[in-house]
């Protein structure tokens, strides 16, 4: 029983993180920095965590990660 109170108060891997795949480990074996792993992360959560809050955060961050790219693609 201890390892399931662990896992439900992780504060690296809480329990409205249900994907199958880390969102870390993905990002880190990916190469993926702050911008893209914040839109991987609030994706994944926005049905378990804070729904369409989670989703505008995702595409505010979409849109800072286009800003930036644009602005480097210049």
């Amino acid at each position: 029983m201890k390892d399931l109170r662990e896992k439900e108060t992780n504060p690296i891997k809480p329990k409205h993180y249900k994907s199958k795949i880390d969102v870390y480990d993905f990002c880190l074996a990916n190469d993926l920095g702050l911008l893209e792993g914040n839109c991987i992360k609030y994706i994944t959560r926005y049905k378990d965590k804070n729904g369409l809050e989670d989703l505008l955060k995702a595409q505010e961050t979409l849109k800072r990660l286009i800003k930036h790219y644009k602005n480097e693609s210049n």
